[in-house]
């Protein structure tokens, strides 16, 4: 696929955009970057390819292309979206998208009346006029496709400001159903991304430094006593993979980008501490957990304002405690590590204020204040 082509499938919508002076953010959040239990994580870990399966429109676009270019779809094929997204068992918005991406390549153009027709290209198949076999594309919920981009485009806003989320505004933005919609909005108040107010509205708090305070407060009460408790139960081979990574990471700390940052404090703030048993502490550690969400952007904007990322050698601490069995020194440097994260979070959140402007998105509303 050309970078063309790319860039028109895959890049989010609302993403930020560049300015003279201003630093610009097209990344994206690993979903379930912050993973809640042992059970996520370990299904997270799982291999899945390049990236995980691609978006619906850019496998229906992958598939088209390459049936346009070996010939088995011929120059003249009048290509209707109803009936590509029958073949492909998929609705006709990621067909549509395919269709359009397909027409910026060349491939196809607007046909008189409905559909695309199929434009003439060099075959690069002997059986040119083989019919195509019927392929099923590879789907995960409807909710999964967006749910990175929303939460990646409300929670790199709130450094600025809060946000109302308007939720018929969403479906419509991202071409989904009310019910879809629904469902994203629920897993960000499940992540802590987003509350109600007092009428029942839905909107993203702004990441102030007073808020930021409150946060980190609960999470150093809230994380040494999830540890405490899941400390009994984590197998000997996590705790020692986690060492290792961070022992690993310090001894390259100038070659971490934002991912595997992300990535390690995953291990300590959501792996391990998702073996704590119990579930209602568990489920308060990860409403208040918000915050790693928001890092998991500041990471990927900007991965090293530091010469060496000041939370490795305080993990490390923290997971030599545990791989001693001395819960007791674990808990006790976790509080510490969250006490002195809070200056930093803060000290990243300013330099976003500073350095970015996010594009207007029709279901994200500024508020006051």
């Amino acid at each position: 696929m050309s970078n063309a082509c790319s860039r028109h499938l895959i890049a989010p919508r609302g993403t930020w955009q560049s300015s003279p002076g201003r630093r610009s953010w097209r990344g994206g959040i690993r979903r379930g970057s912050t993973p809640i239990t042992a059970v996520d994580d370990a299904r997270q870990r799982e291999p899945s390819g390049a990236g995980g399966a691609a978006r619906l429109h850019a496998q229906a676009f992958d598939v088209l292309a390459e049936r346009v270019r070996t010939g088995r779809l011929p120059a003249g094929t009048r290509l209707l979206e109803s009936r590509v997204a029958a073949e492909f068992g998929v609705s006709r918005a990621p067909v549509r998208q395919a269709l359009a991406a397909l027409a910026e390549a060349g491939l196809v153009s607007r046909g008189e009346g409905r559909g695309y027709v199929v434009r003439t290209v060099d075959a690069g198949a002997d059986d040119a006029a083989a019919a195509a076999a019927p392929v099923r594309l590879s789907s995960t919920a409807s909710w999964e496709r967006i749910y990175g981009e929303v939460e990646l485009n409300i929670v790199s806003r709130t450094a600025l400001s809060a946000w109302r989320v308007v939720e018929a505004d969403l479906a419509k933005h991202h071409g989904v159903s009310r019910t879809v919609a629904r469902e994203v909005v629920a897993r960000l108040h499940q992540r802590g991304v987003i509350r109600k107010d007092d009428r029942s509205r839905w909107y993203a708090p702004g990441l102030t430094p007073g808020y930021v305070a409150e946060l980190y407060e609960l999470r150093w009460t809230l994380e040494p006593l999830a540890l405490a408790k899941a400390a009994p139960l984590v197998p000997r081979h996590v705790v020692a993979g986690a060492r290792a990574r961070i022992e690993a990471a310090v001894a390259h700390a100038d070659a971490l980008d934002g991912p595997a940052l992300d990535a390690l404090e995953a291990d300590l703030h959501g792996t391990i501490l998702g073996y704590c048993p119990q579930r209602t502490l568990l489920d308060a550690v990860r409403l208040y957990q918000s915050l790693l969400v928001a890092h998991s952007f500041l990471y990927r904007w900007n991965p090293a304002p530091y010469p060496t990322e000041p939370f490795l050698p305080e993990h490390l601490q923290i997971l030599r405690a545990l791989d001693a069995g001395d819960t007791a020194h674990a808990t006790v440097a976790l509080e510490a590590h969250l006490r002195a994260s809070l200056a930093r979070a803060n000290a990243r959140l300013q330099a976003v204020k500073r350095g970015s402007r996010p594009d207007p998105l029709p279901y994200l509303k500024p508020l006051p204040g």
